[in-house]
């Protein structure tokens, strides 16, 4: 019955928005780590889900990565999968890959034969002419929308010469794009279009800047989406077009290692400006490397994760609620 109701929703407020919420399946966001700290990731990104909250971070990694994800949407109604792959290069650049779906099975379809050549009378008077009572759909189909990514960064090292206070500020610099190919499927009618991202990262060391030894890192991200507006045009007789909005995430992140606990503390905070200004919180805490516990906040929304890495190998989860229902991740990640 949930899967009904969803489908007649989606009858009813599909047409209304399409034109300037086609992007939103992708709104959902790639990897387990960056919910877990409730979006706020485009500061931190560096892992391969960097591919989508900001392609820069990419450049960070530093060995082969691949890492997958599945998560369980809107009480098991839909689920998202994610697969990404990083490969570095020499002179800094590391080249990704990303391909995320969003999946809704057995969608329910009523088609109007049976009731041909009858009258409203007939309907409301015998139960075989009312679809509710009745209930057998026709046949069923299959929903999905795929997004892939192809990415591009590069790392730059500079010190910039603070002369009048008689220091170099050290300063590494992540320059990111991706190309992005959308399909999207309901039933038999395919909707593609391709866009752009474009992004940057900047990191110094606070110690250096304030001169305290024991203060860490200080990370800016700053990620431009569909730059331009990106378009999905539609195989139906129309041709009809819908248009995915440009948005730009801003974030800021601190990471601040805490020796005596062999342990590192990330706070993170990221804004978005798609349709409303959204405002996320992120806080992790790090030990030893070996294991990361994670909550976050944006829009009433809550999150909280955990991650567990084992020599090169890291499984993580995250849980988030949502007004249509909460959501769990899983994730691995591989480096070698």
């Amino acid at each position: 019955m949930k899967k009904y109701l969803l489908f007649i929703l989606i009858l009813i407020y599909f047409p209304l928005v399409a034109g300037r919420y086609a992007g939103d399946f992708m709104a959902i966001g790639s990897g387990v780590r960056s919910l877990g700290l409730g979006g706020a990731y485009s500061a931190i990104a560096n892992d391969g889900s960097a591919i989508y909250w900001n392609a820069a971070g990419i450049g960070q990694i530093r060995q082969t990565e691949i890492a997958a994800m599945r998560a369980f949407l809107y009480e098991g109604l839909a689920y998202y999968d994610n697969f990404s792959f990083c490969q570095p290069l020499p002179n800094g650049v590391t080249l990704g890959f990303n391909w995320t779906r969003l999946t809704i099975d057995d969608i329910p379809y009523y088609g109007e034969e049976h009731i041909t050549g009858t009258n409203v009378d007939q309907r409301s008077s015998d139960l075989n002419w009312i679809l509710y009572e009745v209930g057998i759909p026709d046949r069923k189909f299959k929903s999905f929308d795929d997004l892939f990514q192809f990415a591009f960064a590069k790392h730059i090292h500079y010190d910039f010469n603070m002369g009048w206070l008689f220091y170099d500020l050290p300063l590494d610099i992540y320059l990111g794009s991706n190309i992005k190919y959308i399909r999207r499927k309901i039933d038999d009618i395919y909707g593609t279009g391709t866009g752009f991202d474009f992004s940057g990262i900047i990191k110094t060391d606070m110690s250096v800047l304030f001169d305290l030894e024991w203060m860490g890192n200080l990370s800016i991200g700053m990620n431009f989406q569909d730059v331009g507006g990106t378009a999905i045009s539609w195989d139906t007789e129309s041709k009809h077009e819908d248009e995915v909005l440009f948005n730009t995430k801003l974030g800021f992140a601190v990471f601040q290692p805490l020796t005596g606990l062999k342990s590192e503390v990330v706070l993170a905070f990221d804004i978005d400006y798609v349709y409303e200004t959204v405002y996320h919180y992120g806080l992790e805490y790090i030990y030893k490397e070996f294991l990361a516990i994670r909550t976050g906040y944006y829009s009433e929304n809550f999150s909280a994760g955990m991650s567990v890495k084992l020599y090169d190998i890291s499984l993580d989860y995250a849980f988030l609620t949502n007004v249509l229902g909460n959501t769990n991740r899983i994730g691995l990640r591989i480096s070698f």
